[in-house]
C-alpha cells in the first residue's frame, strides 16, 4: 500500500483521518496495459479510485464500436461506477487500462458511510459527479451542434489534454469513435495538416500548434 504521504499528495482534498482509514483497509489492484476492468452488464461491488496510470471509460455497441466518455487520471474516481454501485445496478459502461495502472478498491458499503461521516469525501464525490457531468455536456454539444471537422478538433483536443501533443491513434480508430469513415477522417486530417495544425504519421498524429486547439 502507498504511504500516507503519497496518498495525501494524490488525494489532497481528503481528511487525514479518512486517508488513514483508506491506508489501513483498501485493497490495491494492479491492472496491466490493455486489461479490461469493467464490462457492460457487470454488477459493481467496489468504488474505484486511481492511484497511478490511465483508465479509459467508454461505451461499446453490439458491433464493438466504442464511444469515449472520459479518461481517469491519478487522484480521480469513476463517477458512473460510483453511481451504479450505490444503486446496485448493472454497469452501462466499460473501463480499460490504457497504461499499467494501480487502483484503490473500496467496498461500496464503506464509502456510503463516509458520505455522512466525512465532509471531504462528500465534497470529493460531488466534485467527481460535477466534473464528469460538465465533460459529458461538452461531448454532447460537440455531437449535437458541431460539424464533423469541429468534432474532430474537439476529439483531438481531449486526447491532447490527456496524452500530450502526440496522439497514437490510426485514422481508422478515430473514424470508429466519431462514427465516420476512415476516408472522411483522413481527408479532414489532411486539411488540418495543410493548415499547419497537425503532422500526420503512420498510426500517430503530432499536434503542431497546441495553442490553436481552443474550443
Amino acid at each position: 500500500m502507498e504511504t500516507l504521504a503519497t496518498l495525501k499528495s494524490i488525494f489532497p482534498i481528503l481528511e487525514p483521518e479518512l486517508l488513514a482509514i483508506i491506508h489501513e483497509t483498501a485493497t490495491i489492484k494492479e491492472a496491466a496495459e490493455g486489461e479490461t476492468l469493467i464490462n457492460t452488464g457487470q454488477y459493481i461491488r467496489s468504488s474505484m479510485l486511481l492511484l497511478d496510470g490511465l483508465i479509459k471509460v467508454y461505451r461499446e455497441d453490439d458491433e464493438g464500436n466504442e464511444f469515449l466518455m472520459y479518461y481517469l487520471e491519478p487522484g480521480e474516481a469513476c463517477a458512473l461506477t460510483l453511481l451504479c454501485a450505490t444503486r446496485q445496478e448493472k454497469s452501462q459502461i466499460m473501463a480499460k487500462a490504457v497504461k499499467a495502472s494501480t487502483l484503490i478498491m473500496l467496498p461500496i458499503e464503506q464509502t456510503e458511510q463516509w458520505a455522512s461521516q466525512y465532509k471531504s469525501w462528500y465534497r470529493y464525490i460531488v466534485g467527481t459527479y460535477r466534473s464528469r457531468f460538465e465533460e459529458l455536456l461538452q461531448t454532447l454539444d460537440s455531437i449535437a451542434f458541431k460539424s464533423l471537422d469541429e468534432r474532430l478538433m474537439f476529439y483531438l483536443k481531449r486526447h491532447m489534454d490527456t496524452f500530450g501533443p502526440r496522439i497514437e491513434l490510426s485514422h481508422q480508430q478515430i473514424a470508429e469513435e466519431l462514427n465516420s469513415s476512415r476516408e472522411v477522417i483522413s481527408r479532414l486530417l489532411k486539411k488540418m495538416e495543410q493548415r499547419g495544425l497537425v503532422s500526420l504519421n503512420r498510426n500517430y498524429i503530432d499536434i503542431a500548434h497546441p495553442d490553436k486547439f481552443k474550443l
